[in-house]
């Protein structure tokens, strides 16, 4: 019998079981998908855009994590955030008032800062875990004409990343190993690399809005576990595409840089919050890149979507190869 690793479970396994989950629902526009970041469902005027996605890889600052996750999900899809609800597992034997008291600060100071409601919600102790986890629930809405579904972006769409890429993990790796880094690089390589949640920023939800509003985006996902590999993935399997990327357009921070190397992990599998994947026509490129510049979000043309046959296919050192997969995320190779 086969046994997965830690992580998302196999794309094909979850489109056979999916696949089982008939919609029978017409306001349903978009049911669950492989690609497609959440779903949407037609209430009248404009869509309701729905997402859950549990946080798992780390502890620190969970509740803030929990939001910030969730948010960009429901960004990519054009829609603005608008609820959430969090279920908070807390483990038995571990848990006090003050960490009870941190988490929901987190959640609460995350949702102010998005103008976001904490609307609801489920909170317990409970046994056979070590550590808490917190599982978001958003809600956001998006008039019609605005929706983004990655299933539109086709081939000859130029293919952008804002920020860079694993900023997320290498933000919790520098927390995780922090005695490590600091021996091998010193003190100020890893305050930075520990500070990458909040600069660059996990979050995409600006990056997402701000390039919705100047042109018509065909498609947008937010890369997590399995890194950027993973989600140029996800985004042709959701349209039905191949892709040629550029690896040297391709930003990656000299903190990740040399932590990837010091641990010998790959930064295109390493979890990848923080950046923001956007296809769209390529006569609209040079302006959104150009508004996002304004709004101090970075971006840059990483390739180009192609036709289905032509596979997932990046360029390194001159040299056209396959895109590499990752089975499991890199950071479970470190932590």
């Amino acid at each position: 019998m086969k046994y997965y690793s830690v992580g998302k479970l196999d794309y094909r396994l979850l489109e056979k079981l999916l696949n089982l989950n008939p919609i029978n629902d017409p306001r349903v526009v978009v049911g669950p998908r492989v690609g497609e970041d959440a779903a949407v469902i037609d209430f009248g005027k404009k869509y309701l855009v729905a997402k859950t996605d549990p946080i798992t890889f780390t502890t620190y600052r969970i509740g803030w994590y929990a939001v910030n996750v969730n948010a960009n999900d429901i960004a990519t899809m054009g829609a603005t955030p608008k609820w959430f609800l969090a279920t908070v597992l807390l483990p038995e034997g571990k848990t006090n008032a003050k960490l009870a008291t941190q988490i929901f600060k987190d959640i609460i100071t995350s949702t102010q800062k998005l103008n976001i409601t904490l609307c609801g919600g489920h909170t317990e102790i409970s046994y056979n875990i070590d550590r808490p986890i917190v599982i978001g629930h958003m809600l956001g809405e998006v008039k019609k004409d605005k929706l983004v579904v990655n299933s539109n972006a086709k081939p000859g769409d130029d293919l952008l990343l804002t920020k860079g890429i694993a900023i997320e993990g290498t933000a919790i790796i520098a927390r995780k190993k922090e005695t490590v880094i600091q021996k091998e690089f010193g003190d100020r390589l890893l305050k930075r690399a520990q500070a990458f949640i909040d600069r660059p920023g996990l979050s995409v939800v600006a990056d997402a809005l701000v390039a919705n509003k100047t042109a018509r985006i065909h498609a947008m996902h937010d890369p997590t576990e399995g890194g950027i590999a993973t989600g140029i993935l996800e985004l042709a399997k959701a349209s039905g595409t191949g892709v040629v990327i550029d690896a040297e357009k391709i930003l990656c921070y000299e903190e990740t840089k040399q932590i990837c190397r010091l641990f010998d992990i790959q930064p295109l599998g390493l979890i990848a919050s923080g950046a923001l994947l956007i296809a769209l026509d390529p006569k609209d490129t040079k302006a959104v890149i150009a508004i996002l510049a304004k709004n101090s979000i970075p971006c840059t043309r990483i390739g180009k979507l192609t036709q289905k046959t032509e596979g997932l296919m990046i360029c390194k050192n001159g040299k056209l190869v396959k895109m590499p997969t990752f089975k499991a995320d890199e950071i479970t190779k470190v932590l």
